[in-house]
């Protein structure tokens, strides 16, 4: 099925980011449904459409609407104003700043209709295989149908999840031959997500030892999902629901919904060949380049000439997210020190809270063989093995030839303009003469440390690698910790250490064991830094932040607290041309 999947998804992206350019007439012949399903591979095309939306929605940044609405407006991660580049009349800095508004473009426009769309899309394909696919005909083994429809219907209720995540309650459909519907509560939105999953679970495969993780939707993921809406209960419906959450997370745990392992290493979680990692619960698929599936997540980190230093002129970058900075304008560190902004802030500095020895806080570089070490690009940047450094190029803040330093600072920390005797009226002079700023709005061409979690970039030589790792949705981690929480909240702190810090370990076996592990007595704030830092980047912040109660009213870098009374923040405002077309959507409170 994997390469099924793939081949669609790769084919949709074609059809829908080109166009003809012939000026003649074109004619196309008409399939109706009862005719398209002769094959096989028909049903399965048809069956991973909805798939395609799925992947669309959950594998970009900045693209992808999901995973930009919890990435970008929490304190991990942001798209800063970099002299004019990213910032389009604010709108990647309105996501950081909390400046939400249901007339304004944002990710949440872009998150209802992913949501949406993924309803009706699944709704249509289980439609269509159910009322003109003969299984039997067409030599499907016994069960199949019955596992792709349970499939969709998981599906569904992982986009209901998102929007109720998202907006609270939303409109609910059973089929797509209904009329507008208004919005269902808060409770009948979780009821529906619930039931979908409950009665699919069930009929679902079971993920067995040396499974590959191929995109669909086993026991293990129908499982996991059930237990994120259990979690997160108490912001979407006012119930504590932590004991259900408990009891399936253990039970995921024990086995009962598939074969999952944690991995002794997070190259084997994100890295190559990890498709057959024993974490992984649901992950996009990918396959030696047949599909792009990382959707820019490198590319759109990394400054322009990072290909030198990477070893890779394939490898193009436009340079806009950044991890939120740990440092102020002099150094100073925020988890420690006043800074300029204030602090010091007990959330945010992500970088600064990976200890030292951790092999994640490497720099990346491709080792060759589809060996790699290291999670994030610091400092300056040279190719260790070979002395290739990405530079800067004269256009923007520093000068051409210079190697770039990667700073965990945004703020302005450019050279000063220097006599050109060639150019007299630009004589040497402050680049900022009223004084330099930092902020979201401040950044350069180097400003913040960039992550290379996901799929990570080979050299030259081995760029058929380069689009192969699947990209991780749901891990067996998530289980781990949300399976710590639920301890935490019933006042087993030490139950809850030892979980994390088993997965902590993992990250120090050549350097002599973990210098911080998580102590028994350790509270709300250690908890969201090791959300943090095992996530980073992951689509789930907002989320974390919003079930601690820390989104509206705490402080972080750049970010000050909403404010009392502003606690309708935590749910997106319904974009204004969603009520336009159905009247009987009512706005969320506060927008």
């Amino acid at each position: 099925m994997k390469k099924l999947l793939v081949t669609f998804i790769a084919s949709v992206a074609w059809m829908t980011g080109y166009q003809s350019c012939s000026i003649g007439p074109e004619y196309f012949s008409q399939v109706s449904p009862d005719l398209f399903f002769d094959d096989q591979e028909k049903v399965y095309q048809r069956f991973a459409r909805p798939f395609t939306h799925w992947a669309d929605r959950m594998e970009n940044v900045p693209l992808s609407s999901f995973t930009a609405t919890s990435t970008l407006t929490g304190d991990e991660l942001i798209i800063p104003n970099r002299n004019g580049d990213w910032y389009d009349d604010g709108f990647y800095v309105n996501h950081y700043l909390h400046r939400y508004t249901p007339a304004t473009d944002g990710y949440w426009e872009y998150a209802w209709y992913g949501f949406s769309i993924g309803v009706a899309q699944a709704w249509s394909a289980m439609e269509d295989i159910d009322k003109y696919a003969d299984f039997e005909a067409l030599g499907f083994p016994s069960g199949t149908r019955e596992s792709m429809i349970n499939q969709l219907n998981v599906l569904v209720a992982y986009f209901y999840l998102e929007g109720l995540d998202h907006f609270g309650g939303v409109p609910v459909y059973t089929s797509n031959q209904e009329e507008l519907q208004a919005r269902a509560t808060d409770r009948e939105t979780s009821d529906f997500i619930e039931k979908l999953i409950l009665e699919a679970l069930p009929a679902l495969p079971r993920k067995q030892p040396g499974d590959a993780e191929q995109g669909y939707i086993t026991q293990g993921t129908a499982a996991a999902l059930l237990a994120r809406l259990y979690f997160n209960a108490e912001p979407y419906t006012g119930e504590n629901r932590y004991a259900e959450c408990e009891k399936i997370c253990t039970d995921i745990k024990n086995g009962r919904y598939g074969y999952y392992q944690l991995a002794s290493d997070f190259r084997d979680i994100f890295g190559f060949t990890n498709a057959t990692c024993s974490e992984l619960m649901w992950a996009i698929p990918s396959a030696n380049g047949t599909r792009q599936v990382s959707g820019g997540r490198p590319e759109y980190s990394t400054h322009y000439n990072t290909w030198a230093y990477l070893d890779n002129p394939q490898f193009m970058s436009w340079n806009g997210i950044c991890l939120v900075p740990s440092l102020d304008i002099s150094g100073k560190n925020y988890r420690t020190e006043a800074g300029n902004l204030g602090g010091p802030f007990k959330l945010g500095s992500p970088y600064a809270k990976f200890e030292d020895t951790d092999m994640r806080k490497k720099n990346y570089v491709y080792l060759g063989n589809g060996r790699y070490e290291g999670m994030f690009l610091h400092g300056k940047l040279i190719n260790p093995l070979t002395g290739e450094a990405c530079t800067a190029d004269g256009s923007r803040e520093y000068p051409r030839g210079d190697t770039v330093a990667m700073v965990d600072q945004v703020a302005q920390l450019g050279p000063d303009i220097p006599d050109n005797p060639d150019t007299p009226e630009n004589e040497s002079r402050p680049r900022y003469p009223d004084g330099r700023k930092e902020g979201v709005l401040y950044a350069e061409e180097n400003s913040g440390v960039r992550l290379m979690k996901f799929s990570p970039i080979p050299n030259e030589a081995d760029n058929s690698l380069r689009y192969n790792p699947e990209i991780p949705v749901i891990r067996l981690t998530e289980i781990q910790y949300m399976l710590a929480e639920c301890k935490y909240r019933q006042g087993d702190k030490a139950g809850a250490a030892e979980l994390i810090n088993e997965v902590r370990a993992r990250y120090f076996t050549a350097t002599g064991g973990d210098p911080n592990p998580v102590p028994s007595d350790f509270d709300e704030y250690r908890f969201l830094d090791e959300w943090l830092i095992e996530f980073i980047g992951e689509g789930r912040r907002r989320t974390d932040l919003i079930r601690w109660g820390k989104y509206t009213t705490e402080v972080w870098w750049d970010h000050p607290a909403d404010g009392a009374g502003k606690e309708y923040l935590n749910r997106m405002p319904v974009p204004a041309g969603v009520i336009n077309v159905n009247s009987k959507i009512k706005q969320n409170p506060g927008y």
